[in-house]
């Protein structure tokens, strides 16, 4: 088991009461189980009460080998014909088991069933699997899905590395209040705003799932990928204007900030839902990324007239290595490569020849689709669309184990707090940028930061674009908590622990009751929950691992 493995096992201590159905009794497990094996067998949809279940069983590296090793039980311990079979590897790491879909049946109540997986013994009671599909029935908006789902606890699903290192979310914890209290507003399935699906709303639950246990989480992120993959384009070339695999529902098939491999990876990996996706969609979406959709094709930086977003940057980097995980296909890992080889040189050597400052900096009038023109331009980054680049470059790290994304993660960590939050005195009644439910103390960055122009061409740029800017620092901790991890400099880490400190006031329960807008939920929670994990390590030790022990090293 590797050193940042163990740390994770022995940091996870208590775990958040599964909610949307009723609570079980509690008993003992079985004598070849932990209570962290349990499986909790929820009705979702239908009204049979015999129901095929299928369940999406998640494994650290290393921990299994053989899914005939895995068998289910019941809460007496007897065994329960099973089919067990292997759904995702773990590629970048051994090559054992990253995932199985165990499926056996069920007879459903009122209440949850309740079942545990046992590992190390033979299974004796195997059972003929079916196709996922088998086991759907009709539900809201032409859709199908499973009569029943099966949830997990979020120890063992974090302790499971499915979505990265991550840690339970603890009774009364203050961003798991927030999500909770988003969730009020965000759990109806929106559609009727295709931009509530940006930033990828599928995975964003999943992930809330896997730090609670909750089966309504766990319900919304099953409804929301089954409608997700329902408009992914099947047929035509996977470039403009035929966008096979694009999203379609938002009448911007080829726009790729809307196309999403990470919930394909999850779903598998948590349901076992293998019926909306196969090797060639895949492909094809990533075919799409590769091509820049209605845009220009991925590349290197190389002039201050490129246009740049942070967001489209990030994004890309983060689903080629969510189609790594997925398929173990190794052209997705050089893109993985390239990508992290482009943001070094942009960030190390940026062509506008002001130096490297520990941001990608770009241009704001290419980025906000305006005119270049370099007399008036302000040269500089954006604070919360960073936040995407550093989600991508976090995951790259942990397959690839990449040395000079550390580098990367704490150079932006410093120009952040150097150069991206709104200082307090710049905060009054003419330029009250802050949101007043964060209270006093709320942290605010620039919609526009830079190390370069003066704070009235940022002052301007705020009072015209960035009136919402501090609905964005939630996700900032990210940067920020990661930043924490890997810095080596104790003035930094302290500076950065102090920032972290002040960020607490952002989980603020009537700030997130604001639904305005959708996609907010999305972009706050997406790559937020490693947070609880990453401030719980001590500071710069990420880069005191190294990547041999934080991660495997892969190259293509």
């Amino acid at each position: 088991m590797t050193a940042w493995l163990l740390m994770a096992v022995l940091l996870i201590g208590g775990t958040a009461a599964s909610a949307g159905s009723r609570p079980l009794a509690s008993r003992a497990a079985p004598a070849d189980t932990t209570p962290d094996q349990r499986i909790l067998v929820h009705r979702n949809a239908g009204k049979d009460a015999d129901v095929l279940v299928s369940v999406g069983i998640p494994f650290p590296p290393g921990t299994l080998r053989d899914a005939h090793l895995l068998r289910i039980l019941d809460e007496s311990g007897a065994e329960v014909p099973a089919a067990v079979q292997t759904t995702l590897l773990w590629y970048a790491k051994d090559g054992s088991v990253r995932a199985v879909r165990a499926q056996f049946h069920a007879h459903l109540g009122e209440d949850a069933q309740a079942f545990y997986f046992s590992i190390g013994k033979p299974r004796q009671r195997d059972l003929p699997g079916w196709p996922y599909a088998k086991g759907l029935v009709a539900d809201v908006q032409g859709l199908k899905v499973a009569t029943a789902l099966a949830t997990l606890s979020p120890a063992w699903l974090c302790n499971s590395l499915v979505a990265g290192p991550q840690f339970p979310a603890q009774p009364n914890e203050a961003y798991a209040n927030y999500v909770a209290t988003q969730f009020q507003w965000a759990r109806p399935l929106p559609v009727n705003d295709p931009t509530a699906w940006l930033f990828d709303r599928p995975s964003t639950l999943f992930k809330a799932y896997i730090r609670t246990g909750r089966f309504d989480y766990l319900q919304a992120a099953d409804l929301s990928y089954h409608f997700y993959m329902k408009y992914i384009r099947r047929d035509g070339l996977a470039m403009s204007p035929f966008c096979a695999g694009g999203w379609a529902y938002n009448d911007k098939p080829c726009d790729v900030k809307y196309v999403y491999v990470e919930p394909i990876l999850l779903a598998l990996a948590l349901t076992g839902d293998d019926s909306e996706h196969d090797p060639q969609t895949v492909d094809k979406m990533m075919t799409l990324w590769e091509n820049g959709g209605w845009g220009n094709r991925p590349g290197p930086y190389t002039s201050p007239s490129q246009h740049f977003t942070e967001r489209m940057t990030g994004l890309g980097l983060l689903e080629t290595v969510s189609a790594y995980e997925l398929t173990g296909d190794r052209r997705y890992l050089k893109r993985v490569n390239d990508r992290i080889g482009w943001l070094y040189e942009h960030q190390r050597n940026n062509p506008d020849g002001l130096g490297d400052d520990g941001s990608w900096r770009n241009s704001w009038n290419l980025h906000e689709d305006d005119s270049w023109n370099p007399s008036t331009d302000v040269r500089g980054s954006s604070p919360w669309m960073t936040e995407n680049i550093i989600d991508g470059l976090w995951h790259a790290w942990l397959v690839t184990g990449d040395p000079r994304i550390p580098t990367m993660i704490t150079a932006f960590g410093r120009y952040l707090e150097q150069y991206g939050w709104i200082k307090s005195n710049l905060l009054h009644y003419e330029h009250d940028w802050r949101n007043p439910c964060s209270g006093p103390d709320g942290q605010i960055t620039w919609y526009w930061s830079s190390s370069h122009a003066d704070t009235k061409a940022l002052s301007h740029i705020e009072d015209s674009d960035g009136w919402y800017s501090d609905a964005h620092t939630v996700e900032i901790a990210l940067p920020v908590a990661a930043a924490y991890y890997f810095e080596k400099d104790p003035r930094q880490s302290a500076a950065l622990k102090h920032r972290l400190d002040a960020l607490e006031s952002s989980y603020n329960i009537d700030c997130a009751k604001s639904a305005d807008p959708l996609r907010r939920f999305n972009w706050n929670n997406r790559g937020s929950g490693v947070v609880a994990w990453l401030i719980r390590q001590p500071p710069g030790s990420g880069a005191a691992a190294g990547p041999s022990t934080a991660a495997k090293r892969v190259t293509p």
